[in-house]
């Protein structure tokens, strides 16, 4: 999508770690940029109902749980621009989406077929 001007939209993010002990920290596993609530809590509703059948019970009582009560509580909560998180935990994995609230800039969009000059002059340290 190519932008003219700054965009509000929300910012999410997948992340996992282990819930015994610190073995690196939480690990980013997915983002996605999306321009209504509704987009962004359908990204979550998705992975969900994808991952659930793989989930412990409880951990897909959790899953359910959101997906049946408390996805509204989301989506009105993303509709006054205010952030939200949704976590699960199956086994000694804690997975949690979270979405923010974001302003986009036109400044290069994820699906640009070329990059403007500036990005080739960053290094990763």
């Amino acid at each position: 999508m190519r932008m003219r001007g700054p965009r509000r939209g929300y910012w999410c993010e997948c992340w996992t770690e282990t819930t015994t002990g610190h073995q690196g920290g939480p690990h980013l596993r997915a983002s996605f940029d999306a321009y209504t609530a509704a987009q962004a809590d359908r990204w979550v509703a998705i992975a969900l109902r994808t991952i659930s059948p793989a989930l412990d019970t409880e951990a897909s009582d959790e899953a359910w749980g959101w997906l049946y009560a408390e996805r509204i509580q989301t989506r009105r909560a993303l509709l006054r621009m205010e952030p939200c998180r949704v976590s699960v935990t199956h086994a000694d994995t804690r997975i949690t989406w979270t979405i923010r609230p974001v302003v986009f800039l036109p400044l290069a969009d994820r699906q640009a077929t070329e990059l403007p000059a500036c990005a080739h002059d960053f290094k990763p340290q």
